[in-house]
């Protein structure tokens, strides 16, 4: 794909994955060109690479809208990304961390400490998390050696609210997402604890269930009506 169809792309992804373009919504290449400052071409190939993806559908004759997503379709990619990850874990744990993955891991862990030890979360705080937890959950892929893994989770994670590059956030009850993301730290610590001590079938299932977190807010988001209070946090680039 051209770097203008890939900007597209990159785009429309992150539009959908926040809300921004609604279930339902039509998109028209023409518009669409318009906005971003491009030709036709890279938008026609972004909208079928959109649809392969299953991010768009096709609408009448002419054009495509932003397919609804369920819950159900959710919670069924959320698990799928816990398989796949926690077989990650799995093989990382079984061949060994490299000194520079170990070094890596552990420099997350120190910087989520650091955000939960106060007591408390900002916004802010979590969009910190948000990055040091995709570096932890990439540095694991990495460590497993197994590019099937990672193809898999590319080609999931595609799916709104189940990739882990996006976090779903209650801002109006902070309190409790300290709860559930100081939590999730400790998971972290627990699976970093199974991997220097090569053991496999328990950093799998400590990964899957990590992974099964998320499911509370598939709800929420495979729904009608959002909770205007939800925000979801986006990888920057």
């Amino acid at each position: 794909m051209s770097k203008p169809g890939q900007m597209v792309l990159v785009a429309l992804r992150k539009m959908i994955a926040s809300g921004e373009l609604a279930a339902g919504e039509r998109l028209m290449e023409v518009p669409t060109a318009e906005l971003f400052g491009v030709s036709r071409m890279p938008v026609r190939m972004a909208f079928r690479t959109l649809e392969q993806e299953g991010l768009l559908v096709r609408f009448g004759g002419r054009g495509f809208q932003v397919r609804s997503v369920s819950a159900d379709d959710i919670a069924g990619a959320v698990e799928v990304r816990g398989v796949l990850e926690g077989l990650a874990a799995r093989q990382a744990a079984e061949r060994g961390l490299s000194a520079q993955a170990r070094t890596a891991l552990q420099q997350c862990l120190v910087d989520g400490d650091e955000l939960f030890d106060k007591g408390f979360v900002t916004e802010e705080d979590l969009q910190a998390y948000h990055d040091l937890n995709m570096r932890f959950h990439h540095v694991i892929i990495e460590a497993s050696h197994n590019p099937a893994i990672a193809v898999a989770l590319a080609r999931n994670d595609h799916l709104p609210f189940a990739s882990v590059t996006a976090l779903a956030v209650d801002r109006h009850d902070l309190v409790r997402e300290y709860r559930r993301f100081n939590f999730a730290h400790m998971q972290h610590h627990a699976v970093f604890d199974a991997l220097i001590n090569r053991q496999g079938a328990r950093a799998e299932a400590i990964m899957r269930e990590h992974a099964n977190a998320t499911l509370r807010y598939a709800e929420t988001f495979g729904g009608a009506v959002p909770d205007a209070g939800m925000k979801v946090i986006l990888p920057a680039s």
